[in-house]
């Protein structure tokens, strides 16, 4: 095998991880410039969850998010030019299962994964459907979906990758008021007194689990600064 081919889920990852932080800035956030922000968001969302899968499989072997691979020829190894050429990797509907024969992960969400997929394929093909908030399919989808797997296969929270110059103030106040379950990481813990005011009122519930998010971050970091 080509000695490139054992770096490229290394590649892949960032790759991936700056089309999530797109997709978090076109839902999350609004120009009066661009009018599809939101079906943006979707399609670099999908985009983002689709090189994230194939990247944990890839850390396995990284031929094995392919599909179909280059017949054998007389050359010693298998080029990585040859891969792109001929090669064909997993589609966006095959991933769950892929991903859980070569590596054992469930995909979180899963039905999540499957709707948000349709819902992309509507919007990239036809138009979006008139009862879809799109924006907030898309959060529920990097949040519910992307979020927690990210953090199982890497120690990585989604709520880290964003555009803006000030990455967690707007975007925690938005998820707060929102009301959406997101993992906190010990950077955006940092900013939770910003979001006093962005609590929903009476959802007590909701409030509790975040604010223990919250309490559990600020533990990790403490515990990080004194190593």
């Amino acid at each position: 095998m080509d000695k490139s081919l054992k770096e490229v889920h290394e590649h892949m990852l960032g790759l991936a991880l700056g089309a999530l932080a797109h997709a978090n800035w076109h839902a999350n956030y609004f120009s009066p410039d661009n009018p599809y922000w939101n079906e943006l968001s979707a399609l670099q969302a999908v985009h983002a969850s689709e090189i994230l899968i194939k990247t944990r499989i890839a850390q396995e072997h990284p031929l094995l998010i392919f599909e179909h691979l280059p017949k054998a020829k007389d050359e010693e190894t298998l080029s990585l030019r040859r891969l792109v050429e001929e090669g064909r990797t997993f589609q966006f509907s095959d991933l769950p299962d892929r991903l859980w024969a070569t590596t054992g992960i469930r995909l979180p969400a899963i039905a999540r994964y499957k709707q948000f997929g349709r819902l992309r394929n509507a919007i990239q093909h036809f138009a979006v459907p008139s009862d879809v908030d799109v924006g907030e399919e898309t959060i529920r989808f990097i949040y519910e979906v992307i979020d927690p797997f990210i953090n199982k296969c890497w120690g990585l929270y989604a709520i880290d990758y964003n555009e803006d110059y000030e990455p967690y103030i707007y975007l925690l106040g938005g998820l707060i008021r929102r009301g959406i379950s997101f993992l906190v990481s010990p950077n955006a813990a940092e900013h939770e007194t910003s979001i006093e005011n962005d609590w929903p009122k009476g959802d007590a519930a909701y409030r509790k689990k975040m604010t223990s998010r919250f309490a559990r971050a600020r533990k990790e970091a403490s515990k990080k600064a004194k190593r």
